[in-house]
C-alpha cells in the first residue's frame, strides 16, 4: 500500500462565510499530499461555488461534499454540479448527498419523505446514471426525469450517501459509490455496517467504499479532550439517530445529555486524542476495520482556538500518518 493511498483527508467542519475561507484547507491538502478536501452543506457560501472559487484561484485538488441534503436540488441539477467541480478541479470528485433532517424536509416540501431509504436509492441511482452517460426515464415519488447530461470528457464523479445504520448501508451498498460514515467507531464499520453493505451489493460486482469522518486533536498544554469533544459533536449527541448508531455501538449515548455523550466519545476512543502519533495509530484501526478513506475532522480544536490551531494539528497527524507508511 502506498503512501498516497494511506494519507487521510481533511474536512472543513464549518460553514464557509467568505470567497477564501476554504484556502487554508485546501493548500494544506496540496502542500501535504492529503487524499482530498472535504466540506458539509454550506447554507452560507454555497458548497459548489466555494470549491469552484478554489479552482479559479489555481488551486486544484480532489474535493468531496459530506454531504450536500438532496431536497436542494434535483438529481439532474446535483449531477451538473458534481460534474462542473470534476471539470473545474480537474480531480476526481466525491459528491456525497443526504435525505437531511424530518424537519428540514418539512421546511421545504411541507411534508417528510414517506421513505427516506426509498428516496434517497431513487436520487442516487438517477445522478449515478446521468454521470455514467445514460438516458434516465424515471417517474417516481420523489422525482420524475426523461433525459441525459449533454456528453463530456470528465474526471471520474463517485457518487456517495451519509450512512450511519445498517438500513441506510444496505441501500449505499446496493447504489451507491462511496459510503460516508461520521462518528462511526471502527468495529462498528466493521462488524454492523460492512456487512450490511455487502448485503445490499449482492447484485452487484463490487462493494461501494466507505469513507468515514473521525474527530481528533492532538493533546497539548491545557487542552480537555472532553471539552473539544462537547464543543465539536454537541449537535449531534441531541440527535436521535447518531445517539442510536452510538448505542448500537457500544457508545453510551443520550439525546438528552450531550455533555454525557462527549465524554463517552472521548472515553471509548471515538474522539481521537493525544499525540500525533498517537492519534495515526489509532487511525490505523479504522483501515484495518475496512474504511478505504479516513477524514480528519478537527472541529473542537478550531471552534475553541481557531483555525491556526486546527490546521496545525491536521499536518502533524498527516505527517504522523506518512511516516507510519515510509513516508
Amino acid at each position: 500500500m502506498t503512501t498516497d493511498s494511506v494519507l487521510p483527508s481533511v474536512l472543513v467542519p464549518n460553514m464557509p462565510e467568505t470567497p477564501d475561507a476554504l484556502r487554508p484547507y485546501a493548500e494544506l491538502v496540496r502542500g501535504t499530499g492529503a487524499r482530498r478536501l472535504w466540506t458539509g452543506q454550506s447554507l452560507k457560501v454555497e458548497t459548489h461555488q466555494a470549491f469552484a472559487h478554489l479552482a479559479g484561484a489555481g488551486i486544484r485538488v480532489p474535493v468531496g461534499t459530506s454531504v450536500t441534503l438532496m431536497p436542494l436540488r434535483h438529481p439532474y441539477e446535483a449531477a451538473v454540479q458534481a460534474r462542473s467541480l470534476a471539470l473545474l478541479t480537474g480531480r476526481p470528485v466525491v459528491a456525497g448527498y443526504g435525505v437531511g433532517a424530518t424537519a428540514f424536509v418539512r421546511s421545504l416540501n411541507g411534508q417528510p419523505y414517506p421513505s427516506p431509504r426509498t428516496m434517497a436509492a431513487d436520487y442516487l441511482r438517477t445522478v449515478r446514471a446521468l454521470l455514467d452517460g445514460e438516458v434516465v426515464d424515471h417517474s417516481g415519488d420523489y422525482h420524475s426525469l426523461r433525459g441525459r447530461l449533454i456528453p463530456m470528457e470528465h474526471p471520474r464523479v463517485e457518487v456517495g450517501v451519509g450512512v450511519l445504520r445498517p438500513n441506510m448501508a444496505r441501500t449505499a451498498g446496493g447504489v451507491a459509490d462511496v459510503a460516508i460514515t461520521w462518528m462511526t467507531p471502527p468495529g462498528y464499520v466493521a462488524q454492523t455496517l460492512l456487512p450490511a453493505l455487502e448485503e445490499g451489493a449482492k447484485e452487484r460486482d463490487t462493494r461501494c467504499r466507505v469513507a468515514t469522518v473521525v474527530h481528533v486533536a492532538v493533546e497539548r498544554a491545557g487542552r480537555d479532550p472532553y471539552v473539544l469533544a462537547h464543543t465539536a459533536a454537541a449537535g449531534h449527541l441531541v440527535t436521535d439517530h447518531y445517539t442510536d448508531m452510538l448505542r448500537r455501538a457500544g457508545v453510551p449515548a443520550d439525546p438528552a445529555d450531550p455533555v454525557a455523550g462527549a465524554a463517552a466519545l472521548v472515553d471509548s476512543g471515538t474522539y481521537l486524542f493525544g499525540s500525533a502519533d498517537h492519534v495515526a495509530a489509532r487511525l490505523a484501526e479504522f483501515r484495518d476495520a475496512g474504511v478505504d478513506e479516513v477524514i480528519l475532522n478537527c472541529a473542537g480544536v478550531l471552534f475553541t482556538e481557531g483555525q491556526a490551531a486546527a490546521l496545525r494539528d491536521l499536518t502533524e497527524i498527516i505527517e504522523a500518518v506518512g511516516r507510519r507508511h515510509g513516508g
